[in-house]
């Protein structure tokens, strides 16, 4: 999940942000927005566990394939994100203390329906049925890449270019769908 959202449009929106706002309501804004997100990505991997494992698993490979192809996608436009990220700020009105809070959380929450994040979340627990560990794992990753952006995101940019970042993602989702894949065959 880390490696999935370290690139993401989610990065970079939570970076924006903290240069508008101060980074610390940036991060309890974007927090309560993973927060509820997560929560209903729980709930939905939770009900396609009561569908046939075997139908399972085999979406659950489609979907890490969907995201490697997505992030493989995003990375060779990842000019066209920062471009993005600066216009969801843009939007956002000049705020402090509650205002900066609730702008973040509105502006994640609503970047973040459907996002790779949500969808690799509902795969997780739909494979590993295990949706408190699966909870935890996820909130704590996003939690920690919004924490990076708020903190050392401009470092980080200016050193290793996204394109990369998000070649690395890709990467990951490849090997969890080659796992998965080689799981069902045996």
């Amino acid at each position: 999940m880390f490696l999935v959202e370290l690139p993401d449009k989610t990065f970079l929106a939570t970076l924006v942000l903290s240069t508008r706002y101060r980074p610390v309501l940036v991060w309890i804004g974007v927090g309560l927005a993973f927060a509820v997100q997560t929560t209903v990505a729980v709930l939905l991997g939770q009900v396609v566990t009561f569908l046939p494992d075997r139908l399972v698993q085999g979406v659950v490979a489609g979907m890490f394939v969907l995201g490697a192809v997505l992030l493989l996608r995003e990375a060779r436009s990842a000019a066209d994100e920062d471009e993005e990220s600066a216009e969801i700020a843009a939007r956002a009105k000049d705020a402090t203390g509650y205002r900066a809070i609730v702008a973040s959380f509105l502006v994640l929450f609503a970047a973040e329906w459907g996002d790779l994040s949500q969808l690799l979340t509902i795969t997780l627990v739909a494979r590993y049925d295990a949706p408190v560990e699966v909870f935890v794992g996820a909130l704590g990753a996003l939690l920690t890449v919004s924490g990076l952006a708020v903190v050392a995101g401009r470092w980080l940019s200016s050193r290793v270019p996204l394109h990369r970042l998000m070649y690395g993602g890709a990467a990951a989702c490849a090997v969890l769908a080659a796992l998965t894949v080689y799981e069902l065959a045996s």
